[in-house]
């Protein structure tokens, strides 16, 4: 089965991952989370990203802050799509960390989700997925169908009191 990476640049930032986790695993897909850091363990940063593939890794996730650089240097590092993950900040609350991935250079793009934006992360991971696993797509379909489903009940709910 498919397997997603998830990275993070401090432990800090696992209530962010989390919920990726979660859809993930929900899905059957089996996930790899790591802790490393772009500045800080840049060594173990391109071990990874160039030995992804490999290891059955097949979409990174990579969340974090501020200067937010884990996302771009992985994606440097590896042809695998990258999914960035901008996590909350205390000074700007989270928009340093959404620009740093969202601007990358040319050549070197990292899909972005929004500032926190766990589970839409992990979805989009399993849309990725899905384009090559029919049993993955067919789940996302059953999932969305549900979430339209959920839409519909509560607008019928609400008519009925108005």
């Amino acid at each position: 089965m498919s397997k997603v990476g998830i990275l993070m640049g401090s432990k800090s930032d696992f209530d962010v991952v989390k919920p990726a986790v979660s859809v993930l695993k929900k899905f059957g897909v089996e996930t790899e989370v790591r802790v490393i850091s772009a500045h800080r363990t840049p060594d173990e940063a391109h071990e990874y990203a160039s030995t992804a593939r490999a290891r059955g890794i097949e979409v990174l996730i990579c969340a974090a802050g501020k200067a937010a650089h884990l996302g771009g240097v992985i994606a440097a590092l590896t042809t695998l799509p990258v999914i960035g993950l901008p996590v909350k900040t205390d000074m700007m609350g989270g928009l340093d960390s959404l620009l740093s991935i969202v601007q990358m250079p040319s050549g070197i793009p990292v899909a972005t989700v929004g500032v926190n934006g766990g589970e839409n992360a992990g979805l989009l991971a399993l849309q990725i997925l899905g384009v090559k696993y029919p049993e993955i797509e067919k789940q996302l379909a059953a999932y969305k169908t549900a979430m339209q489903d959920k839409i519909n009940a509560d607008d019928k709910a609400l008519q009925q009191l108005l």
